[in-house]
């Protein structure tokens, strides 16, 4: 125990060092809070003892805390500096990031940067990333580990775990992922994007998607030209490991093949902090990026070939309503969806499955003509078999 101790004298365990190593080493800065919130959900309902929300927050992050203090003395963390509400934060330094390679089982190659200077301005768009991610993981407690808690304490957790799930794991999120429009991926060059978030989690049938948390300061034009360089992006090609030329996306992400081949889904997140407001900045964003996701119309339903479909909601929504919450407006549409319809196609769904039906109804029918024509063909054939002049037996086939 002694040696313990003095390894790690805040008296840190692997486990929460290790939350600390994976939730840095995707969202890259974050507070000990949002670590908590994402690494351990449990002790969000614990502590409710305290008199006052600081004091709360400071027991339940306290185990976090400890781990972020070992890990400074040991190299992998660093304090990067406070937010706009005066809260720490920490990110990992270039050995933290090699460790959370590991933890996360990701090329370090892909781990980013170590986001020092993300405080110089009170680091409010990370923060608002980093509550994006938050929201659409929706991070569910874990009840075993509640087993001494009072009863209204695993009420409250039980009432978070009944509540609609969200996407993916930490694991399933990167953030600041540069989109290069020309150079390479580890060296960019210019005229490409710098994706806020990009989400995988084809178990929950979100294989790929990528999202921009905006705080209402920039305009529809600026969020326009952003847009345009994640277009300039999706219709880059090059040459995959096969030398087959495909878009560059898919040598770095996997999506299913489908009948038709729309870019990767855009979800804006808007966080109402700056002076737009978003209920005029996204018809305007609508009418500005119409060439980008505009469909064409077939039938009963549109295609989206080479087409973005892009889709907005507000974090506030987000939050409470989670993924599965018809808050999700897909530009082109006029009413509100969930996630998973609102960056997908159900009408062309709706109309595959209608033709399947129909094929597989006529399939049928045909078989069935062939069926009772053959029993007829039968029936014909003994009608005309000879029989017997002595007996009256009908001859068989072999006499």
């Amino acid at each position: 125990m002694a040696g313990k101790r003095k390894t790690n004298s805040a008296g840190s365990t692997n486990k929460f060092r290790g939350d600390v190593l994976r939730v840095l080493g995707v969202l890259k800065v974050a507070t000990a809070d949002q670590i908590q919130r994402i690494g351990a959900p449990h002790l969000t309902y614990r502590h409710t003892e305290k008199k006052t929300p600081a004091k709360q927050k400071q027991a339940r992050t306290a185990s976090h805390t400890g781990a972020l203090s070992d890990m400074r003395k040991h190299g992998l963390a660093e304090n990067g500096g406070t937010t706009t509400g005066g809260e720490s934060l920490r990110n990992l330094t270039t050995k933290g990031l090699e460790a959370a390679s590991y933890e996360l089982g990701r090329p370090v190659t892909e781990m980013g940067s170590t986001a020092r200077g993300a405080s110089t301005s009170g680091a409010t768009h990370p923060i608002t990333v980093n509550e994006t991610v938050i929201a659409m993981l929706r991070p569910k407690p874990n009840l075993a580990r509640m087993t001494k808690d009072p009863d209204k304490v695993r009420a409250a957790a039980q009432a978070a775990i009944d509540a609609p799930a969200g996407i993916g794991t930490i694991a399933s999120y990167w953030t600041e992922v540069p989109l290069p429009a020309t150079g390479t991926w580890n060296a960019p060059g210019k005229g490409g994007a710098q994706a806020d978030i990009v989400l995988t989690a084809p178990q929950d049938k979100v294989p790929l998607l990528f999202i921009e948390a905006d705080n209402c300061h920039e305009t529809a034009e600026e969020l326009a030209d952003k847009l345009e360089k994640y277009a300039r992006f999706f219709r880059r090609k090059t040459k995959d490991t096969d030398g087959k030329e495909r878009p560059m996306w898919r040598t770095r992400w996997t999506v299913p093949k489908a009948a038709e081949a729309p870019h990767p889904p855009i979800l804006l997140v808007f966080n109402r902090l700056g002076e737009r407001n978003p209920n005029r900045t996204i018809p305007r964003l609508i009418e500005l990026t119409r060439h980008l996701w505009a469909g064409e119309r077939f039938e009963d339903h549109h295609l989206y070939d080479g087409k973005i479909p892009i889709i907005a909601t507000g974090l506030r929504n987000l939050r409470k309503h989670g993924p599965d919450g018809e808050v999700f407006l897909r530009f082109g549409r006029d009413h509100m969806q969930c996630l998973r319809k609102a960056i997908g196609n159900p009408r062309r769904e709706t109309a595959d499955v209608r033709r399947r039906a129909e094929y597989e109804a006529h399939a049928r029918e045909y078989k069935e003509q062939l069926r009772r024509a053959a029993v007829q063909q039968k029936a014909e054939r003994e009608a005309r078999r000879p029989a017997c002049t002595a007996c009256g037996t009908k001859f068989t086939d072999d006499r």
